[in-house]
Formats: structure tokens, sequence, C-alpha cells
């Protein structure tokens, strides 16, 4: 049997690049013709019915860039395809910044097929908002979420800690307003300087330290949890069903169609699994040139930590008869390492995942299993 399948859909374009992002992003300039690029899409996802083998989708998840620049045609246009090609599934998310929030606009999203939004907030505060370079207020944001949880069955808000000049108290005051929100789902991560971005070049100043870091992430921990939210992934916690399944597919090393400029997917065939990738320049991606797309089989000795790359930022990891279902190779061939990290306490006894100090040495497990 194959994985389940999902479609990953990218909109390449911002309002504006922000400076700690490393994303295929770009600012969406005077001159961009994104109704060739959307009709690309479209095409693209028809061409890839092959690629899915007659399969339905768990998900579609429209990313970015930001997918609120999109017209409500646009998104309908693109999921008229999808549906022509598999189907719709219940949920279909889409990324949104609150700086492009219409109500109207985000009503038609609704009417188009759109289920759930995944709001970047990052911050509550109009002066952490100012240093991460995001083009959105603080009211702004308020009244996006206000209204996203009256029009859509399922909200993420999309939150950072670690910020520059960020204290302990500021961090926990994001917090409380998402947890008080009404969204199901909350992303909460820290600020990390990634290469080839703005900060990388020039970091800011008065980024709190590790010790200071650690204690707005257990306290912040301790907050979702009074209110709810269960952590079901490093980063991600719920209520009630609210987990998002388009990205749970991903950790559980599903298949996805990856559509659009520079976007990938990963897909299991009869004679193996591949990575497939489209080019990244987003002019590029609507003309018909060669390589624009292109697909690279797995070796299999790369998919135990492949595999455990996805698996393990599940906090309650998965069967171990997963492994051998998603990668084709026997858990025997891991059992060793499996059983020398249970010994040190770093991994469960009863299934693939971690234990509490594993998750704080997420890289190094994983890099155990790199043959």
């Amino acid at each position: 049997m194959p994985p389940p399948l999902s479609l990953y859909v990218h909109y390449p374009w911002c309002i504006a690049k922000c400076p700690y992002c490393d994303f295929n992003s770009h600012e969406k300039k005077a001159g961009v013709d994104s109704a060739a690029y959307v009709r690309q899409l479209a095409a693209d996802i028809r061409e890839s019915r092959a690629l899915g083998y007659g399969r339905s989708l768990t998900g579609i998840y429209f990313g970015g860039g930001t997918p609120s620049l999109m017209s409500p045609k646009d998104v309908t246009d693109v999921l008229d395809a999808a549906r022509d090609t598999f189907g719709l599934p219940d949920e279909i998310t889409l990324e949104s910044n609150p700086s492009t929030f219409e109500r109207d606009k985000f009503e038609a999203f609704r009417a188009a097929g759109v289920t759930r939004v995944s709001i970047g907030v990052q911050s509550f505060q109009d002066d952490k908002l100012r240093t991460l370079g995001r083009v959105h207020s603080a009211d702004e944001a308020v009244r996006a979420v206000s209204s996203a949880v009256e029009i859509f069955d399922r909200v993420n808000l999309d939150l950072m800690y670690g910020l520059p000049a960020q204290t302990l108290e500021d961090a926990l005051s994001d917090m409380e307003q998402a947890c008080s929100s009404g969204a199901g789902h909350v992303s909460w991560y820290q600020l990390t300087i990634e290469p080839r971005t703005v900060f990388h070049r020039r970091p800011p100043p008065l980024l709190p330290v590790e010790k200071q870091a650690l204690e707005m992430e257990e306290a912040g921990l301790e907050k979702l949890a009074a209110a709810g939210f269960r952590r079901y992934e490093i980063s991600a916690f719920a209520k009630g069903d609210e987990a998002c399944r388009h990205n749970l597919n991903y950790w559980q090393f599903g298949d996805y169609v990856g559509i659009g400029a520079g976007a990938h997917g990963k897909l299991t065939r009869e004679d193996g699994a591949i990575r497939t990738s489209f080019i990244r320049q987003p002019r590029r991606f609507s003309q018909e040139i060669p390589d624009r797309f292109s697909e690279t089989p797995i070796a299999e000795e790369s998919m135990p930590v492949e595999f455990m790359m996805n698996a393990l930022r599940l906090i309650d990891g998965v069967d171990e008869a997963l492994f051998a279902a998603r990668t084709g190779v026997p858990l025997v061939r891991i059992q060793r390492t499996l059983d020398e990290l249970r010994a040190t306490g770093l991994m469960r006894a009863d299934r693939i995942g971690l234990t509490a100090k594993g998750l704080r040495l997420l890289d190094s497990v994983v890099g155990e299993f790199l043959e």
C-alpha cells in the first residue's frame, strides 16, 4: 500500500521579505505576472495525476510567500484543478499575513473551499513586529485572528519567541493572547538566524541568551497546556482534533506532491521513493523550459535518517511497524542503533519516539541514523 498523499502549493510572493526568512519568497513588484503563475500551478496539478497513482488527498496546503495575496479566483482555479485530479480533502489550509486580511476576501476563500487558515502573527507587540520586519501591526493581527475564527473551521497562529529585546513577560503576554484568541492550533518556535538571510548578514542586537530562551519555552509550554493545547510536534500545539493533517503526513513520512516555484515533493513508487522539485525562479517556473522539473531517487541507505528527521519530531513518535511500511527498509537494519539510544535514555522503549531528554538533543539523535 502506498503512503497517504497530500498536496503542497507554493505561492512565492510577499509584500516584503522578512529579514529572518530563508524560504523561497520574493517581494511582489510591478510587472509580476501572477496570473500566468497561477495558470501554471493548475496545469502542473493536473499533470501530476500519474505521480499520485489515483490516490485521494489527506490535505492541501497553500504556503509561501503569502498565499493570501492570491485572489479568491486564483484559489478557486487551483482547487478546481486539485478536485479534477485528486478530489478535495476536508482540510485545505491557506497561509495568511494579517496585513492582507480583508473580511470579504477571506469569506470568499472559505466559499472557494479553504477550511483552515494559518496566520503569521509572530508577536502581538508592535515593537517586536517592527524588529522582525513584519508589515502588520498588533491591532491588525488581533482583528485578523478575531475574524478568522468566525469564518473558518480551523485556525492556526504562528508565534515566535526568543526575539530581540524580548523579556519573559513579553513572551508570556503574546502566549496569553494567542491562547485566548479562539484559535485551536498554535505553532510556536524560537527565532533562529538562518544562512542567506538579512539577520545572518546583520544580526539583530539584544537577542536573548540560551538560558533566557529556555525560560520562555518552559513557561510557554505551561501556558499552552493550561489552556488545553496538546503538544503533538516539537513546535505544534492543538486542541481536540485540530492537529494539522497535512503536516502530520509529512512527519509520518507520507507522500506529498509539491507544486510551485522551488516546491519539493516526496513520492513512493514501485521501484522506490523519489524527491521531486521545481525550478526556484517564479518567472521561469511559469515558462515551458527544459529542466523546470526534476526527480531524484532517495537512496535506500538514506531512508533511515530521512524517516527519523520527520518522525522523531512527533511527541508521541510512531509505531515501529511504520518504519518498514514507509521506507521499505526492514527494522532490523536500525535495531542496534535503536537499542543503543534506548539504553542511554534518549528514545522510548515502546515505539520509535524520543524521551523528554531526547527531544532536547533531536539533531544529535537523528544523526545516529546516518549510514
